[in-house]
C-alpha cells in the first residue's frame, strides 16, 4: 500500500477536554489491499495507538480490520469494508479473550446485562471473535433491512463487560468519499468510568486527501 500512512487523533476543546478519538488515513490506505487468497475469510489487522500528548479518554487502541471478502452475516456484511475497534481495554487484555467457538456470543455467560446494552441493540450466537470479544448488533439498522451496507455501529463485549467500540464502513461508500455523521445510540451505563460518544462519522477531506473514522461529541 505506497503511499499509504494511518494514525489517531484525540481532539479537544478549548477547556482541554476530549471531544473526539480518531484515525485519520490517506487516500493510499484504499488502494492496494491485500486480498483473500482464496479464503473464506480474510482478515488483515493493523493496531494504532492513541497519542501520548494531550487529554486521555477512555480508548486504549484502536485496532483496523480490514475484511476483504466480508464476514458473517451472509448478505449483510460479506462485502469487503473496514471495522475500526476502539478498544477500551488494554492490548494485553485484548490478548486474553478466547472462545470455544463463534457460537458462544448466545451464551448467558456473554450477554451483559440490560443496562450495559443500547435500546434495540442484541448479542446473537455466531458473534464471539477471538482477541475481540462478542458483537452487539441492531436489527433494525438498514443493512439488516434489505438496503446495502454502507456504515453502521456496533458494541463489543466480553464476560458481560463493554470492551471495544466499533465503527464499520464499506469500502465502497468510502470510496464514495461521504461526509457521513451518526447518532451513537447510547446504553443507561458504561463498564468503564468516562465520557463516551454521542454521534461517530465518516469523513473525506478532499484538500487533504484524507479519510476520518471517528468518535465524536463526548459526554
Amino acid at each position: 500500500m505506497a503511499r499509504a500512512s494511518a494514525h489517531t487523533v484525540v481532539r479537544s476543546d478549548a477547556g482541554g477536554k476530549a471531544t473526539s478519538v480518531g484515525v485519520l488515513f490517506s487516500a493510499g490506505v484504499l488502494d492496494g489491499l491485500p486480498d483473500s487468497g482464496n479464503r473464506k475469510r480474510a482478515d488483515f489487522a493493523f493496531s494504532l495507538s492513541i497519542p501520548t500528548k494531550g487529554p486521555r479518554t477512555v480508548v486504549d487502541h484502536v485496532v483496523i480490520d480490514w475484511e476483504a471478502v466480508g464476514h458473517p452475516p451472509p448478505k449483510v456484511y460479506d462485502v469487503p469494508h473496514f471495522d475500526f475497534h476502539f478498544y477500551l481495554v488494554s492490548s494485553a487484555e485484548r490478548g486474553k479473550v478466547s472462545f470455544k467457538s463463534d457460537q458462544d456470543s448466545g451464551h448467558p455467560s456473554q450477554q451483559p446485562p440490560a443496562e450495559l446494552l443500547p435500546a434495540g441493540y442484541i448479542i446473537p450466537p455466531g458473534t464471539a471473535a477471538l482477541k475481540m470479544g462478542v458483537h452487539a448488533i441492531k436489527p433494525t439498522a438498514p443493512e439488516f433491512q434489505g438496503q446495502p451496507f454502507s456504515a453502521t455501529f456496533i458494541y463489543g463485549y466480553y464476560n458481560k463487560q463493554l470492551t471495544f467500540l466499533e465503527p464499520m464502513a464499506s469500502l465502497s461508500f468510502l470510496k464514495s468519499k461521504p461526509s457521513f455523521s451518526a447518532e451513537v445510540p447510547r446504553p443507561a451505563t458504561y463498564t468503564k468510568p468516562g465520557v463516551y460518544p454521542g454521534t461517530y462519522s465518516v469523513k473525506y477531506d478532499a484538500t487533504r486527501d484524507l479519510y476520518e473514522v471517528a468518535l465524536e461529541d463526548f459526554r
